[in-house]
């Protein structure tokens, strides 16, 4: 059974593919970046069971995407996974025709059960609006020292969460290797995660606005 995640952020592909199929049921998670990646990724998968949708997508409104999914596929059930859970949005959404509404601080658990009710052709229950940020993009305001991070692993944690390899943070960064693993190693340890694809999941459900850390 396949599920298609549409995120332009390679991270959180990488923590739903290890996280979706620690369900009852065994699945093959795929992805696709944007529009066109997400038409075609669904000519070669017609098999594909379930799209996850974020909002956030660059070159089209994520709504507007989620309406001509439902058009063209519409025996496809299409689910929402987002950061922004705010009423207005959801409401928005769910009118838009999506089978159901999945908030990314939802806890791992919360989030493979939503994903099995909805393979069964059931909803899934509304995220708590409650907590949800008010805006699209809004998220915590958290200083690096809350992480318990130095300014330069807080540096660091801002190009990890953009899914770029050490490599690339070195030469963005000016830091050697061995310093761009030390400083990965620590955030690691203040997120109590051991992979990078948790780490972004962790934050995901913190909901922390890893712009945020960019230096004034």
């Amino acid at each position: 059974m396949k599920i298609l995640v549409v995120d332009d952020h390679p991270l959180i592909l990488a923590a739903l593919a290890q996280l979706l199929p620690r369900g009852e049921r065994p699945v093959t998670v795929i992805g696709a970046a944007d529009r066109d990646e997400t038409y075609a990724m669904l000519a070669a998968h017609p098999d594909c069971a379930l799209v996850l949708l974020d909002l956030a997508i660059p070159g089209t409104r994520g709504l507007a995407l989620l309406g001509e999914l439902r058009r063209g596929f519409p025996r496809l059930p299409i689910a929402v996974l987002s950061a922004t859970h705010d009423r207005a949005t959801v409401d928005a959404a769910l009118a838009a025709g999506a089978r159901g509404y999945i908030a990314k601080t939802a806890s791992g658990r919360d989030l493979v059960l939503a994903v099995e009710r909805l393979l069964e052709g059931r909803t899934c229950p509304r995220p708590d609006l409650a907590r949800a940020p008010v805006s699209p993009g809004t998220g915590i305001a958290m200083a690096p020292d809350a992480l318990g991070l130095t300014q330069r692993q807080s540096d660091v944690l801002q190009l990890l969460a953009q899914g770029k390899p050490n490599k690339l943070i070195c030469r963005d960064l000016r830091l050697s290797e061995g310093t761009v693993k030390v400083h990965v190693s620590a955030i690691l340890r203040a997120l109590n995660v051991h992979t990078r694809a948790q780490a972004i999941a962790e934050l995901a459900r913190r909901r922390v606005a890893t712009d945020l850390f960019a230096r004034p």
